[in-house]
């Protein structure tokens, strides 16, 4: 893995001056994302907060070979890309090295994108895919997607007199990519920047489709503090909201373990999207959340062959 260093002496292709929201926990992820490939990167990013906020005619702040595809398919047009790359070089056209990277956010991963996502990994496409995972369609006005968790408010799930947020569990978008039988999948989160640059590394290395979901918190969607989004992604981890593991040719290994298991409540708490859990009346809201936290992160632990406390 590249020291800090050598990680910052590396050409920045993904620029600041963009016009993402203070605190965007998606730039930062970028950041650290396009900073890691030694070898020249293509990417393909779906329409989304990130596309929107990077490319406003007629600037950019991508620095390196970059396509904006439609919602539904950053994967298949990198798939495209990948094929021709692989084509041209067996024809003795092209003898430089790419890597090529896929980006969408929860929506264009989860949802609307799902189909060519799920298409490029079982065709086997050497490509890495990455979700910025903030949980809701943020772009457009912060709707519930597929990936938003359990009770949390939007404004297509909203709490109020009758409703108490999102009813359904958020989908795990990891374990259906690890049922592709892909080499690799993994979890991060920009909090933990050695973990996330690991991974990223790793799965560009790798000789097949890879694919990392990494936690993207949005204080806008979320309702946090701009200035604490990578605290609020430390307390994803350490209370097991959001495990970080990787599995590698179908064999889990977490790699973050916290010494101490810290409850939910504090983390929740943080964000506006959470408060009405904390009104009269919320008490077994938020029990079912731990209990379901603690339910997955109990069947992680044992995919990976540990035993839980």
């Amino acid at each position: 893995m590249p020291s800090v260093k050598e990680l910052i002496s590396r050409p920045t292709i993904f620029t600041g001056g963009h016009r993402a929201c203070a605190g965007c926990g998606a730039a930062i992820t970028f950041r650290m994302l396009l900073e890691t490939p030694a070898v020249p990167v293509v990417a393909a990013i779906s329409t989304g907060c990130m596309e929107v906020v990077s490319t406003i005619f007629p600037f950019t702040a991508w620095k390196c070979s970059y396509i904006h595809s439609a919602f539904e398919n950053s994967a298949s047009t990198m798939s495209g890309v990948e094929s021709a790359y692989r084509a041209l070089t067996r024809r003795g056209r092209l003898d430089q090295e790419f890597r090529f990277i896929a980006m969408g956010g929860d929506g264009g991963t989860y949802d609307i994108g799902f189909q060519a996502l799920s298409g490029a990994m079982e065709r086997g496409h050497r490509m890495l895919y990455v979700c910025y995972d903030n949980q809701a369609y943020m772009n457009t006005g912060i709707q519930r997607s597929s990936a938003t968790p359990m009770w949390a408010h939007t404004t297509t799930s909203p709490a109020g007199e009758v409703a108490t947020g999102k009813r359904e569990a958020r989908k795990d978008i990891t374990a259906v990519m690890v049922a592709h039988e892909i080499p690799y999948a993994a979890q991060g989160t920009p909090a933990m920047w050695s973990d996330l640059v690991r991974k990223v590394e790793k799965a560009l290395d790798t000789d097949g489709p890879t694919f990392i979901n990494v936690l993207a918190p949005c204080p806008l969607g979320w309702g946090f503090p701009t200035q604490d989004t990578i605290a609020i992604s430390r307390e994803a981890v350490d209370t097991c909201f959001w495990p970080l593991y990787e599995v590698v040719n179908g064999e889990y290994k977490i790699t973050y373990k916290p010494k101490e298991k810290k409850p939910l409540v504090d983390f929740l708490k943080q964000q506006t999207r959470y408060r009405h859990l904390f009104r009269k009346g919320g008490e077994h809201l938020l029990e079912d959340i731990q209990r379901h936290v603690d339910f997955k992160w109990a069947r992680l632990l044992k995919l990976a062959g540990k035993e839980a406390a």
